[in-house]
């Protein structure tokens, strides 16, 4: 008997994520999901330098800013409710000083700028086509950051719009480093305060306009679409899986998609290496009755020769 309806994925015939890789992710809150995996398993990763970003305006404008190096200035940022804050950027970026917040972003531009250089893969999740326009300066942003909702206006993008943009972020990254892969999936966070009709039709905007991408794209520029979005909706069709709030999956979930990410994008000989990092994982976390016993000690000694010798293999891993 078959509870479930399976969408079919298959290990990718080239570019394979291993122990060698260089991930960047940019994009909503599962991007910062997909890091904590990668972080875990300790894959060399570095997520959102400048936040969580839901909408692809808002990660191609920080992308043409990487790449083209731009320096924030006085005029990028403003004070409001005791803080200083960029459009661009996340609240969790925000700062009592205004100095620190301009060297904070700045140094962003410059550590993403060498992590998009040296990068073999950049994940980019989507979560939602709807923006909002600041009506003072007619741009839209990134983050609203609290500010009176009468001083913005909501818009969907287009389509169209979608895939210009995406289209652009591809352009931005392979102008620096032609050879990383690009990988764009959809967020399995509903945005339901748009409300469900408004959260449905931005997810198909999002899913049109990459496969619209897809289908221009040459095999030779590398850029594939992983289906998180129709995996939980699709697979994981229950609210067991979901979060109190019944809007993101939970942990669940999250492995699921994780190990669904990993049939398609991890190396074989990765897994085995994957496997001895989450035993020691589990290990560092084991709590002794008695730590002084001749028992622990020996195995905090092996614990520790098998750190090392996973270490002499790869020297990136440190835990």
């Amino acid at each position: 008997m078959k509870l479930q309806t399976i969408i079919p994925v298959q290990l990718t015939e080239d570019n394979q994520i291993d122990y060698d890789s260089n991930i960047v992710l940019f994009g909503s809150c599962f991007a910062e999901n997909l890091s904590k995996k990668f972080n875990f398993f300790k894959f060399k990763n570095s997520q959102n330098p400048f936040g969580i970003n839901f909408h692809p305006v808002a990660i191609e404008r920080v992308i043409n800013h990487v790449i083209n190096k731009k320096a924030y200035n006085d005029e990028d940022v403003f004070f409001y409710n005791e803080q200083w804050h960029c459009f661009e950027s996340h609240s969790k970026l925000s700062c009592a000083s205004k100095q620190e917040l301009l060297v904070n972003l700045n140094a962003n531009i410059e550590h993403t700028y060498n992590r998009l250089c040296e990068s073999s893969h950049v994940i980019i999740t989507l979560g939602t086509a709807w923006t909002y326009r600041y009506l003072e300066k007619d741009i839209v942003v990134s983050n609203c950051h609290k500010l009176p909702n009468t001083l913005f206006s909501k818009e969907l993008l287009s389509v169209n719009e979608v895939y210009q943009s995406l289209q652009s972020i591809v352009r931005l990254i392979k102008s620096i480093n032609r050879s990383t892969t690009v990988i764009f999936t959809v967020s399995p966070v509903r945005h339901l305060r748009d409300g469900f009709i408004e959260n449905t039709q931005s997810k198909a905007h999002l899913i049109a306009a990459v496969h619209l991408l897809l289908s221009k794209n040459s095999k030779d520029q590398k850029t594939y679409y992983f289906p998180s979005y129709e995996i939980m909706m699709d697979e994981l069709r229950d609210y067991r899986y979901y979060t109190d709030d019944m809007i993101h999956p939970n942990t669940l979930a999250v492995s699921y998609i994780w190990n669904k990410f990993q049939e398609c994008w991890i190396a074989l000989n990765a897994r085995k290496t994957m496997k001895e990092v989450k035993q020691i994982q589990l290990d560092l976390e084991h709590k002794p009755f008695n730590s002084n016993s001749k028992a622990h000690q020996q195995f905090v000694k092996q614990l520790k020769s098998r750190q090392e010798k996973l270490q002499s293999k790869f020297p990136n891993i440190l835990f």
